[in-house]
């Protein structure tokens, strides 16, 4: 028992002051450090709250900055900057000027002066056609005009001659010198004389309005330039007939050549319906051509169609250059810039 006792002895726990004191004296330098950063961090905390401006001032100062940003944004938004682009569109050169020169009637090319890319002016001869028979059809109007004249000439001199002998007829008749029937006789022949010669008149104008047929007949033969152009294609050669109208045996060409007046180029671009409230008339545009995609053309909004493609949902804009250069020519593809002018308030 005794020695059960001391091993029992040895295994109890000691818990005396003593032994209680040493890891007390372990853990209370722990803590303490503890505290004392928990004591730095809150007098920071205090001394930053206590530093920072308070009331309407601060308030005011901290709502600034947003309230300048918030109407900065807002003014952007309302009126976007002059001359930036607002819309872009593709489209193609057009020209709103040009014409497939032809003759008014059937005829053989006879004379042909025009050639791919040449320069014509208004009324410039493009081509003559053969004039056999309209020349001969003049010249038989013109000897009927003729003839007309001369038989008015003759009916001129028979009212002439027939004057005087009625007048004295009538004298006569009132002085009881002949009677009544060779007056009358007399009377009748002087009224046929008068109805013929306004006969002959009226001939005359008829043959003069046949010769204004056979003459514009005849015009009609040379073909001549309807305005300042170039020549961009040439369809007929010496030698062909030209009608115009298709021929049915497809022989014959309708026309002679197509003349484009180059001053009257321009762009039409298809703009979506959804955007079309972005364009106006007269609004500035920029121009770059497929071929020179480096060059800005300046240009401007002649006028928008005022009608929609069903099919495309795209309304037709027409867009005009400021500038004339031999570069642009018809067919080009064009991309056209939108510029944002400046607002109505800023223009008055």
């Amino acid at each position: 028992m005794d020695e059960k006792s001391k091993l029992l002895e040895q295994l109890r726990i000691d818990r005396s002051e003593s032994a209680r004191s040493a890891p007390d004296s372990r853990r209370s330098a722990p803590i303490w450090v503890v505290y004392g950063l928990l004591l730095v961090i809150v007098a920071g905390v205090g001394a930053w709250f206590f530093l920072q401006p308070h009331g309407p001032a601060a308030a005011a100062a901290s709502s600034a900055p947003a309230s300048s940003v918030a109407s900065a944004d807002s003014s952007a938004s309302a009126s976007p900057a002059v001359g930036s682009t607002a819309l872009d569109a593709s489209g193609y050169v057009v020209a709103q000027r040009q014409a497939t020169v032809s003759a008014k009637a059937i005829g053989r090319v006879v004379d042909l002066r025009i050639e791919d890319g040449q320069h014509v002016k208004q009324g410039e001869i493009v081509a003559r056609l053969d004039d056999t028979n309209t020349r001969a059809a003049l010249l038989a109007a013109q000897a009927e005009l003729a003839q007309a004249r001369a038989s008015f000439d003759a009916a001129k001199v028979a009212v002439a001659d027939q004057q005087p002998i009625f007048e004295r007829n009538q004298k006569q008749r009132a002085a009881g010198v002949i009677s009544a029937q060779d007056f009358d006789a007399d009377h009748a022949n002087y009224n046929a004389v008068q109805s013929d010669l306004k006969i002959k008149e009226q001939m005359v104008d008829v043959a003069k309005a046949n010769v204004e047929v056979a003459q514009r007949n005849e015009d009609d033969m040379t073909v001549r330039a309807p305005f300042d152009g170039v020549i961009t294609v040439k369809v007929a050669q010496q030698g062909e007939i030209v009608s115009p109208m298709s021929a049915g045996g497809g022989f014959a060409r309708t026309g002679i050549g197509t003349i484009v007046d180059m001053n009257s180029l321009e762009v039409e671009v298809d703009v979506s319906e959804n955007f079309i409230n972005r364009v106006h008339a007269g609004q500035p545009a920029t121009v770059r051509l497929n071929a020179y995609p480096d060059w800005n053309i300046p240009a401007s909004v002649i006028a928008i169609v005022p009608t929609a493609d069903r099919s495309k949902a795209t309304v037709m804009v027409r867009v005009g250059f400021k500038v004339k250069d031999p570069r642009i020519l018809p067919e080009m593809g064009a991309r056209v810039s939108f510029l944002n002018d400046a607002p109505a308030s800023a223009k008055n």
